[in-house]
């Protein structure tokens, strides 16, 4: 699949809080909304630079409030936690949907590493 394809639709499907693309070949991805919040592209959870990533949790809760279209080459989605500065390019969304499970394991391996949760106001309780 070429990245740069837009897809040729795009579903909201707000009772899963799930985001569908689907491709002219036929292909398309499930993606979240806790996926997409914890792999915004955003500074804020991006970082600056490598190293700098900010790990997301708490976000299984986490809903579409609002999908943007930002001209033809991406979409902008403001999450019901309040998290609005990211811009999901085209290419982007193709790279997450096509390494989602690898990225989700990882984001998860990550989550448990740390001591935090997917879950909102979770407390990790001492050992």
């Amino acid at each position: 699949m070429t990245h740069s394809t837009a897809p040729t639709a795009v579903n909201v499907h707000k009772k899963s809080a799930t985001l569908e693309l689907v491709y002219d070949n036929g292909n398309s991805h499930q993606l979240s909304a806790e996926y997409l919040r914890a792999f915004s592209p955003s500074a804020e959870v991006q970082g600056h630079g490598p190293g700098q990533e900010v790990l997301q949790h708490g976000k299984k809760e986490v809903q579409f409030l609002d999908i943007q279209p930002q001209g033809h080459y991406a979409i902008k989605i403001t999450f019901s936690d309040g998290h609005d500065s990211g811009i999901f390019s085209w290419e982007y969304l193709s790279i997450l949907g096509e390494n989602h499970q690898e990225n989700w394991q990882k984001y998860l391996a990550k989550l448990a590493a740390a001591g935090k949760s997917r879950s909102p106001q979770f407390i990790a309780l001492g050992k």
